[in-house]
């Protein structure tokens, strides 16, 4: 079973949805019923390629990197597309964090970094932001050897 993983924004441009889903969808393609998709469920970039790879048929593999991770989800309707996406998923990887911090979301994209065949980032290429931001996840999965694919377009900022 090949393993895809993800790795992305949380907010995506609304000039970049099109091709973003696209791009994912191009990942997905020429894996049917044979592939295993992992991700965290955060909203943006990860919650876009669960739905998506789901409806691909793919086997959905959720990595929470923390006890409270749901306390970091900023309203209702975050929680419900996060928890309705969980729901479907045929495995869960729980973190050994009691709190969302940095370090905790670190582990859990080194996780998936280290558990796929590869990643794929819906990232601008700038710096993360914080410690476990979607840079610092691809700089790791580049160290181990892992194949890359990059979602993005020039010149859009991710605001």
């Amino acid at each position: 079973m090949k393993r895809i993983g993800v790795t992305g924004h949380r907010f995506i441009p609304q000039e970049l949805h099109a091709h973003v889903r696209e791009g994912l969808r191009a990942a997905l393609r020429g894996h049917d019923g044979s592939l295993e998709a992992l991700s965290s469920l955060a909203v943006g970039a990860d919650q876009l390629f669960a739905d998506l790879a789901l409806a691909h048929g793919a086997e959905l593999t959720v990595v929470i990197p923390s006890g409270d991770y749901e306390s970091g989800f900023a309203d209702d309707t975050e929680l419900a597309r996060y928890r309705a996406l969980k729901a479907k998923a045929a495995r869960e990887i729980r973190l050994d964090f009691p709190h969302s911090t940095d370090e905790a979301y670190y582990a859990a994209g080194a996780y998936i970094a280290d558990h796929c065949d590869r990643l794929i980032a819906v990232w601008d290429g700038l710096p993360a932001r914080g410690l476990g931001g979607t840079g610092d996840i691809v700089t790791y999965a580049r160290s181990l050897g892992r194949p890359v694919t990059v979602i993005w377009r020039d010149g859009v900022e991710r605001g």
